[in-house]
């Protein structure tokens, strides 16, 4: 009888070790650096799932995308992207550059994949010597006995290790092997090109601002000699690209067109009124810009609706609100990755400035009280727009392009001398003509600084 109970225990020992072994070795197993033509992937693993079969996970500038590949076993890959680099080698990623780069993504994901798992079933290996070794100790085995728990441990939980994830490991090649960039790898849509030429700025070269609303200058004073486009797009003469303009008594072109998004405005046509405006990035003026500047992502995550319901719910970034915010965070993301991604592709190689959201409400909220905003609220509303900046200077940081966060620090909406537009204004929360020279002269330090990426 003895002896069965000593047997019973060490077969559940052995079965709690193979389990712990395999986890603590998918937990500290590095993730594998590899280069695909300059471009800088990491390839690990997944946490073990209950499925049979699912996405691989995309991380993109802090968010967790699903792939549009399945792949079978509970280990699925993970892949993140830690850098992008200038120059031709870039295009990969959109899948516009020729054979060779899509072979060198694929070949460079498959031996970083292998790299992995050699690391991780090394790992497996010496975890589970260690764990039954402390096992043995505790249960005061005889050496011998010891010995061949070891020997038994190690064998088993390789044994269930190889069964289990190999499935994996053996399938996932194949799939990467389908993998000639890593937009399509999340559903990303083609680039058209951006078109050839012009505009100038004394000291900081030739500058196009283009973005959306907060870039037009929604609200503020109207260009003089507005264009139908002008006026469809709301573009002001207090628009932080005329004051840049000013500071340096030179010209900036500003392409900001109100309600864009990068789909639908920057990379893509946009409605606006009864125009069709052509994409931003297709504006001649980009060809020979020495500096672009972007203000973007409000609207593709609908941070206007987000603003309506904390205003008129009883809770703000509820469940189901907080679900549609990180619903649209990753569209956003891999929309972000295509615009990196034509920016970089530019052959007059400009520096890129990312502007960062102002906080319009700085700390204070109490004229906000009569259309229910309270501070738990903007507390949460600055949750929203901290997780919206943090996309936008992770992929400027990868991207090796600057980002600036401008500063309304005592200039919110219900300061004495706010910066933004009040809640009935035409342009709430947007803005005003000193919120705009805040922007320019934060913008203008910046770029004084900035290395060139050219």
């Amino acid at each position: 009888m003895p002896r069965m109970r000593t047997v019973a225990v060490d077969a559940v020992v052995l079965a709690v070790v193979a389990a712990a072994s395999i986890a603590i070795a998918l937990w500290i197993t590095p993730m594998q650096r590899v280069a695909a033509a300059g471009q800088i992937v990491r390839v690990g693993a997944t946490a073990p799932s209950w499925s049979l079969s699912g996405p691989a996970q995309l991380d993109l500038f802090g968010q967790h995308l699903p792939t549009t590949l399945t792949f079978a076993g509970p280990v699925r890959p993970r892949l993140e992207l830690s850098r992008i680099t200038l120059s031709q080698q870039l295009s990969e990623f959109t899948g516009t550059s020729g054979q060779d780069a899509g072979q060198s993504l694929e070949h460079a994901l498959v031996a970083g994949w292998w790299h992995y798992f050699a690391w991780q079933i090394t790992i497996v290996g010496i975890v589970a010597l260690v764990l039954t070794g402390a096992a043995s100790g505790w249960l005061r085995r005889h050496w011998r006995h010891t010995g061949w728990l070891l020997v038994i441990g190690v064998v088993l939980a390789e044994a269930i290790n190889l069964g289990a994830i190999m499935t994996t490991a053996y399938s996932a090649p194949g799939k990467l092997r389908r993998v000639h960039s890593l937009q399509a790898l999340v559903g990303g849509a083609s680039l058209t090109p951006p078109a050839d030429a012009t505009t100038t700025v004394t000291g900081l070269g030739k500058v196009v601002v283009i973005g959306d609303s907060t870039a037009a200058g929604l609200g503020n004073r109207a260009l003089p000699h507005a264009t139908a486009q002008d006026k469809a797009c709301g573009r002001s003469s207090d628009a932080y690209a005329r004051a840049l303009a000013a500071v340096n008594h030179g010209q900036v072109t500003n392409l900001a067109c109100s309600g864009a998004t990068i789909a639908a405005g920057l990379l893509g046509s946009q409605r606006a009124g009864s125009l069709a405006v052509p994409p931003q990035l297709d504006d001649p003026a980009l060809a020979e810009a020495s500096t672009v500047i972007v203000s973007i992502g409000a609207n593709d995550v609908g941070w206007a609706s987000m603003l309506q319901v904390c205003a008129v719910s009883a809770g703000c970034l509820d469940n189901a609100v907080l679900a549609y915010l990180q619903q649209q965070l990753a569209g956003f993301t891999t929309d972000y990755l295509e615009l990196l991604t034509a920016l970089q592709s530019m052959p007059n190689h400009p520096r890129v400035l990312i502007n960062l959201y102002y906080d319009p409400f700085s700390s204070d909220v109490s004229c906000l009280r009569s259309v229910g905003m309270t501070e738990h609220k903007l507390a949460a509303i600055h949750s929203a727009l901290s997780a919206l900046n943090s996309v936008l200077s992770s992929g400027a940081k990868a991207a090796s392009f600057t980002s600036v966060q401008p500063d309304f620090t005592g200039h919110g909406v219900c300061s004495e001398q706010p910066w933004v537009q009040g809640v009935h204004d035409k342009a709430a929360f947007h803005p005003t003509a000193s919120g705009q020279w805040a922007i320019a002269l934060t913008d203008e330090q910046a770029l004084n600084t900035a290395t060139p990426t050219g």
